[in-house]
């Protein structure tokens, strides 16, 4: 292999459910960084307890990466249908590693690079086949020059809360491993590029999504968090389900979506801070009470972890697939945002955004993130924690309280029951400004038109989108979401100076520089993770520019970096 060629190692590790690649792979992110390396991560897995075929992909590198690619410089299969599975990107320039047993005969003659390591004997002599990973955790801190001491030390750590007999049996192996690599010299054999040690990224986050959603709703004062566990969604709540006691946070798996919602409803009018996470399929049925929060003017704040659909889909895929649905989600007219981080920090930040929007704007906010977002784990220099303090927006009521009154913004003063002399009445009927029910035209139409009115509200705190690239572009990329890891390395790698990107984080209601950077462009491409090009519609729709080019990926899979580039270059 040519180190000149590459900046970064793609290390894959492939095998059935069950096999302890999960594990394998958190231990060794948490050794590449403390060694100083920059690590990215992306697993890809079936919907299945054991069996099937899972991969993940880990990226060493000396300088940040983010996206997942297709190239495999080192590949290590537990599984013989792991080749079948992943054909279409081991070359011939990718090294195998593993027992020669699982390798089959075509790979074997066919000229490709092998690294025979009987790791199944490896597992057996220390304690069993449960610790194949470990063992494997060795073999990789050897070939990527990890010191042995160090591997020791993360490998203990990790299974702190184990028996000592299994963390030491555990640690046994890791160090047999490590050692069997250097008595073959395979470190030498492999001619892996060596990735230079960083004194800065042994103090960095090692985060995910998952994380940035979770600790954003703590910071943005999140005291009630349900759902009904639903993938790729259910890690926010187990991560808040973790940090409960030590936030005074109330957390509940409850029966069902329409359980989750009505409860998250009944939080915010008790004057809690609510949250609800969950994926497509239970959004769909928190519809009726997404309009219920619409007409009683309530806060919400509803995190949806895409996956492929419709139906069950894909479960444990990823795409950008309910834009559309979260756009028009509910019966009748009421005004909302949908917020779409593309990074770990930028989740953070906005999750925290969501709580005060939607307590100052008494609006629902949807925050779509997807598997990829949620799932992938890298390193971030740190997550800026001085934003403003948490502000309830609740006035203390008077006799004479209308939770409903007229205002110049629409936004009326937002009372909860107990906080004061007033009575806080809200119907699900169309109401006067008491709260109560009313048939009048003349009240319904004020009524629609104030709760419309807060659309200015929403538009006056929209995020701009971030341009990535030159002020002065010729092309101009349009992204949302997760898609901004991978195109701005992409950009990166083309070194064009005419290309701009322009990633957008509040995905409704557009920011209003967003026609003006658009018509900047000779030519526009929109870049999706779904069939028919949502925000590309959504765009259209209200500005009335179109794109001359779409870049549409719908397999279940986040862009690849390679593919996102040969694309590129073949439009610009």
């Amino acid at each position: 292999m040519d180190a000149s060629v590459h900046t970064d190692i793609s290390l894959v590790l492939a095998g059935e459910a069950g096999q302890g690649l999960q594990t394998l792979e958190q231990l060794l992110l948490q050794i590449l960084k403390r060694s100083g390396r920059h690590v990215y991560s992306y697993s890809e897995f079936m919907s299945r307890i054991r069996g099937g075929i899972n991969s993940t992909e880990i990226r060493i590198s000396s300088r940040p990466v983010r996206s997942f690619r297709r190239r495999i410089d080192l590949f290590v299969p537990f599984h013989p249908g792991a080749f079948k599975h992943l054909q279409e990107r081991i070359t011939p320039r990718t090294v195998i590693l593993g027992d020669s047993g699982l390798i089959p005969g075509d790979y074997a003659a066919g000229g490709y690079v092998l690294l025979e390591l009987p790791l199944a004997q490896l597992a057996k002599d220390a304690g069993g086949a449960i610790m194949l990973n470990m063992v494997v955790v060795g073999v990789m801190s050897a070939l990527l020059n990890v010191e042995r001491d160090l591997v020791r030390e993360c490998t203990m750590q990790s299974l702190s809360q184990k028996s000592s007999e299994r963390a030491r049996t555990s640690v046994e192996a890791a160090l047999n491993g490590y050692d069997a690599a250097h008595e073959r010299q395979l470190p030498t054999r492999a001619a892996l590029p060596v990735i230079g040690q960083m004194d800065a990224v042994k103090n960095q986050l090692l985060m995910n999504g998952i994380d940035a959603v979770g600790m954003g709703a703590l910071a943005g004062g999140c005291t009630f968090a349900c759902a009904y566990p639903m993938s790729p969604s259910t890690g926010v709540l187990v991560f808040l389900a973790r940090q409960a006691a030590r936030f005074g946070l109330a957390v509940e798996q409850v029966e069902d979506e329409i359980s989750a919602v009505n409860m998250a409803i009944g939080a915010w009018y008790a004057g809690g801070r609510a949250l609800v996470t969950t994926s497509g399929g239970g959004f769909a049925l928190m519809v009726e009470a997404l309009s219920l929060a619409g007409m009683v003017e309530s806060p919400l704040v509803i995190h949806v972890g895409q996956r492929p659909g419709p139906a069950t889909g894909l479960p444990t895929r990823t795409e950008q697939g309910d834009l559309d649905f979260a756009l028009y989600a509910g019966h009748g007219e009421f005004p909302r945002a949908i917020l779409a981080p593309g990074t770990v920090e930028e989740g953070f930040a906005l999750v925290r955004h969501a709580f005060d929007l939607a307590d100052s704007c008494q609006v629902p906010v949807l925050i779509l993130t997807d598997q990829s977002y949620l799932e992938s784990n890298l390193l971030v220099d740190d997550l800026d924690l001085s934003g403003p303090p948490v502000v309830h927006h609740i006035v203390q009521t008077e006799s004479a309280y209308r939770r409903y009154a007229m205002t110049p913004d629409g936004i009326s003063p937002r009372g909860i029951p107990g906080f004061g002399a007033g009575v806080v009445c809200v119907d699900s009927d169309e109401h006067d400004e008491s709260g109560h029910i009313t048939e009048s035209a003349a009240v319904r139409t004020a009524m629609m038109e104030k709760r419309m009115q807060k659309l200015s509200a929403l538009v006056a705190a929209c995020r701009p989108p971030t341009l990535y690239g030159p002020e002065n572009y010729r092309c101009l990329i349009v992204g949302w979401g997760s898609t901004q890891a991978v195109v701005c390395e992409a950009m990166e790698a083309m070194g064009r100076d005419d290309i701009a990107f322009l990633h957008f984080s509040q995905v409704y209601p557009l920011h209003g520089s967003t026609a003006g950077m658009l018509l900047r462009a000779e030519k526009r491409i929109i870049i999706e993770n779904n069939f028919s090009g949502q925000f590309a519609r959504l765009i259209k729709q209200e500005t009335g520019l179109d794109f001359h080019e779409r870049i549409l990926k719908y397999d279940g899979l986040p862009f690849m970096l390679e593919d996102l580039i040969s694309r590129l270059e073949s439009i610009v």
